[in-house]
Order: structure tokens, then C-alpha cells, then sequence
């Protein structure tokens, strides 16, 4: 598949073994990314992922502020198909219809479930026990699109979206490799998904990161490997905005009010919630370095703190 003239579309760190393996066995002639960011108090110009990946193969960038509004260079490259995994924005349909084998994706999820761009907090944040990988065709609704290929991962209590971006990061590539020659061939069989089972896996909200410990402990569990390491849960303990960033379930029901600290050991915080209590095990106080809980434990006045609520 040397000579198949390729367009990629991404953006983060999690397109680059996609990018990869588009570069090793096709002809990858432009990639879109996002425009470049400004960082820090110097405002230092600062690459995407795939930008960078591009580069280093001398590969055209081109970076659209709105690629509704700013298509042309890619018409101009007469593509025999565009890929796309975690790009950032809408491809209009002009696009769409451009390519002679048509625009894939490849999504973090096993569609129609978890439709949007945050499908790997939410499988964590709203209980799934398995999530994977979709190879699509790309149409003008947002992940709507005919299925090609899907590939199951089973999601483990060890898990956060640290260890299941990389798996499903790596499982996108593999898949894609695995479904392309069909796609070319024109041999793939086009699955229409059913929309009544759809559910939508929107960005994260900076209220979204607030903990609820009104909530069952298997919840705000899940809701903060859910949000570890990016972009991280955060609850008010002790009048200091603290993040929290692992954490397990106890064996004890909960007997005092949710959000209430009702057991301090030497390695844990725990604090009750509707039905167990939690125990916070690895944190990151405001402007300070992550720590685990013992480090941070011996930082508190334990008398002043128990029985204290959790906000």
C-alpha cells in the first residue's frame, strides 16, 4: 500500500502510533493538526504531537484555525483517502466527499456508545466494563458514521485514562493496520450503527471535576480514575483545594454524613460517601508537587481534620 496517497488528521499525543504506522506502510503526503499554542508565562510556541511526528519525516503541515472555512490546500492534494484519529474539529463535508476511498476514523470507543470527544473518561467516569476501538467511515453527523471494524478492551479496577489511552492508543493503530488493505479493496463490510443505543462521551467541564461524595463509593471511584492523570478530579479538604488522584474503596459501610473524613491512616484519607467509604491514597494539594497520602497525612493536624466535611 506504498502508493496510497494519505492524509492524516490529528492532533495528540494519541494519533501518534496511528500517524506511525500510516507513515510505514502508506504514502502519508500532508498532515492536519491544530494550530500551534502559546504556553507558559513566556508564551512559548509549543508543537502538537503529530505536528512534531510530521516533521521529523518531512511531511507537509498544513494547520486550519477553522477547516470549515479553510480547505483548499487539502482538496489540492487529491488524496485517495483521509484518516483521522483525534483531530479537534468538524471536517466539513467537502471533504467528506473528496477522497476516492472515502474519510475513516479512528475512535476510542466501541460506537455507538460513547460518541464525542471524551469517550475514555466517560467508559471510566460512567462504569462501563469494556470499551475499545472503531474503525469508521466518516460522515456529517459526529461519530455517526458506518462501522468497518471494532476491537474490544476490558476495563480493569487497575485502570485510569492513563492506562487505557495508551492501550487503546496502540489497539487504533494495530486495528487500522489490520482493516485498511479491505478498505482499499473495497471488500469491508459497512455496518450502519443504531442510534437508539447511542451514548455521547462529552469534553470535561471544569465543574465536572468537582468530587461528589454524595455519591456511591464505586462512583467517585470511577470518577477519579476517570479523570487521572489528565486533567484530575479535585475536592476542598481542609479549606485547600487538594486533587485527587488515586484512591480504593474500603471494606466498611459509611455510617457518617457523605463527604465527611471519618478514618485517617497512615497511608490513606478516608472519607465517607452514600453507601462505603473511600480512602484517598495519592494527592496533589494546590501548587504543590503529587504526593502520596502518608506525605500528605503528616502535613495535617489530625485532630482538627477528622470528622471534618469534604467539599
Amino acid at each position: 500500500m506504498k502508493d496510497l496517497r494519505v492524509i492524516f488528521m490529528g492532533t495528540p499525543d494519541f494519533a501518534v502510533p496511528v500517524l506511525n504506522m500510516l507513515i510505514d506502510n502508506t504514502n502519508v503526503i500532508m498532515v492536519v493538526t491544530q494550530p500551534d499554542k502559546e504556553v507558559g508565562r513566556n508564551h512559548e510556541v509549543r508543537f502538537s504531537p503529530i505536528k512534531e511526528r510530521a516533521l521529523k519525516s518531512n511531511i507537509p503541515v498544513f494547520q486550519p484555525i477553522k477547516l470549515r472555512e479553510d480547505y483548499e490546500e487539502i482538496i489540492k492534494m487529491n488524496a485517495d483517502i483521509i484518516v483521522t484519529c483525534a483531530f479537534g474539529q468538524i471536517v466539513p463535508e467537502v471533504i467528506l466527499s473528496q477522497p476516492r476511498l472515502g474519510c475513516i476514523n479512528v475512535h476510542a470507543s466501541l460506537l455507538p456508545y460513547l460518541r464525542g470527544g471524551a469517550p475514555i473518561h466517560h467508559a471510566l467516569i460512567d462504569g462501563y466494563d469494556k470499551t475499545g476501538i472503531t474503525i469508521m467511515y466518516m460522515d456529517k453527523g459526529l461519530d455517526t458514521g458506518d462501522i468497518i471494524s471494532q476491537e474490544e478492551l476490558p476495563i480493569l479496577d487497575s485502570d485510569n485514562v492513563g492506562t487505557l489511552h495508551d492501550k487503546l492508543s496502540d489497539m487504533g493503530a494495530s486495528l487500522l493496520k489490520e482493516t485498511l488493505p479491505s478498505i482499499v479493496s473495497g471488500t469491508n463490510n459497512r455496518i450502519k450503527q443504531d442510534d437508539s443505543l447511542s451514548t455521547f462521551a462529552h469534553n470535561i467541564s471544569r465543574e465536572e471535576e468537582h468530587l461528589d461524595f454524595n455519591r456511591s463509593a464505586r462512583e467517585v471511584f470511577n470518577h477519579i480514575r476517570g479523570l487521572n492523570p489528565f486533567p484530575t478530579s479535585y475536592a476542598i479538604i481542609n479549606n485547600e483545594e487538594v486533587k485527587v488522584l488515586e484512591a480504593y474503596i474500603g471494606e466498611n459501610s459509611s455510617t457518617l454524613s457523605p463527604g465527611t473524613i471519618c478514618d485517617i491512616k497512615k497511608d490513606a484519607l478516608g472519607v465517607s460517601t452514600k453507601d462505603k467509604v473511600i480512602y484517598i491514597t495519592k494527592v496533589k494539594p494546590f501548587g504543590k508537587r503529587a504526593m502520596d497520602a502518608r506525605d500528605y497525612i503528616n502535613g495535617l493536624n489530625k485532630e482538627e481534620v477528622i470528622n471534618t466535611i469534604v467539599v
